[in-house]
């Protein structure tokens, strides 16, 4: 069974089992969360949320909080004598999805 669920203004394609990295949530190591944000549910028969299938959840853990790889951002314009560099570092939860329940 997969599903489809919305977290953090993005939308990820998710199976039992699945390690994902999402957009920082809170929460310490171990600690369960659900996703109601359900907008696809693919087993037997495929269920398309309007725009959210009703009833229908996932339920995962958290495995970590970590740090993405740093991005840097260089601004240059030639011959004026101009630049600027910024580094960016986006925090990331890695969690574990555990069930998808279809209502």
């Amino acid at each position: 069974m997969q599903a489809v669920i919305q977290t953090g203004g993005k939308q990820y394609r998710v199976a039992k089992g699945n390690k994902i990295l999402i957009e920082k949530l809170d929460g310490d190591k171990g600690q369960s969360i659900t996703f109601d944000q359900v907008l696809l549910i693919e087993g037997d028969s495929v269920k398309v949320g309007t725009p959210l299938v009703s009833g229908a959840k996932v339920l995962a853990t958290v495995v970590d909080q970590t740090k993405g790889e740093k991005v840097i951002a260089y601004k240059y314009k030639r011959r004026k004598g101009y630049h600027k560099k910024k580094g960016h570092r986006q925090s990331l939860t890695c969690v574990e999805i555990k069930e998808i329940h279809a209502s």
